[in-house]
């Protein structure tokens, strides 16, 4: 059922105009981030080889890039996250699923799967982007595969979180603002303590994704989007299931 939910979600998605002009313009931005970060690296490439240690073309072309495109798609998914359960709860096809035999678990994770195979679509296109850089010399292809693994958690993370903010309202709009104020509030919640390490900074998204996309593949950093993913969905079954009852 789970399969049959996310595939509904998923088509509902492809017949909307916006998911098109969605594709069409994140391809242009990620293209037009691409080449200013390639034309950027040809810049600092004579005083990079006079650079003991000096970054390499992944770090500066990937990295940035990754960076970029994660800030993106925090803005991008909660547009498509509202109308999974505000829209639904508005016009009452929502009321159906939940007296349907159909399970609340069932529902949330089809809904949370469909618009995740939404985004591996967009962040596939990138991965293909990013692997063009193999024909113009060396490049880190483990780093390349841990930025497509940050951007892939951070997507889960948004969605997630989206799903959850959209379960509280019949409104998209106040959904689709909720969800990137929360967002963005995870993502600047970082400031340093007496002994470096603070609450606050563990709960930055921008602290665990920026060391992903730096290489740096931690448990730590796994962990934190898990944890994120898993309590925001549950926190949607609750939700569902009080409206339910």
């Amino acid at each position: 059922m789970i399969g049959t939910i996310a595939a509904k979600e998923l088509k509902g998605l492809f017949v909307s105009p916006l998911a098109w002009v969605t594709f069409a313009v994140l391809q242009f931005i990620f293209a037009f981030l691409f080449f200013s970060r390639i034309e950027l690296f040809m810049q600092y490439l004579p005083r990079l080889r006079s650079i003991d240690n000096a970054p390499g073309m992944t770090e500066i072309i990937i990295g940035g890039l990754y960076a970029n495109a994660g800030l993106i798609l925090l803005i991008i998914v909660p547009l498509f996250c509202a109308r999974s359960l505000a829209e639904e709860k508005r016009s009452g096809t929502l009321k159906l699923a939940l007296s349907s035999p159909v399970s609340l678990h069932e529902i949330v994770i089809g809904k949370f799967v469909g618009l995740f195979v939404f985004f591996v679509v967009i962040i596939g296109l990138l991965a293909m982007m990013s692997f063009s850089l193999l024909s113009g010399g060396p490049v880190d292809v483990a780093q390349i595969m841990g930025g497509l693994f940050a951007l892939l958690l951070l997507t889960m993370t948004a969605i997630a979180i989206g799903l959850f903010m959209s379960s509280l309202t019949t409104q998209p709009a106040v959904a689709i603002i909720s969800t990137i104020t929360f967002l963005f509030f995870l993502w600047i919640i970082k400031w340093d303590s007496e002994n470096g390490v603070s609450l606050a900074t563990y709960l930055s998204l921008q602290e665990h994704f920026s060391s992903m996309i730096s290489g740096y593949l931690a448990s730590v950093d796994v962990i934190y989007f898990l944890i994120l993913i898993v309590l925001f969905l549950a926190m949607t079954i609750w939700r569902l299931d009080w409206d339910r009852y």
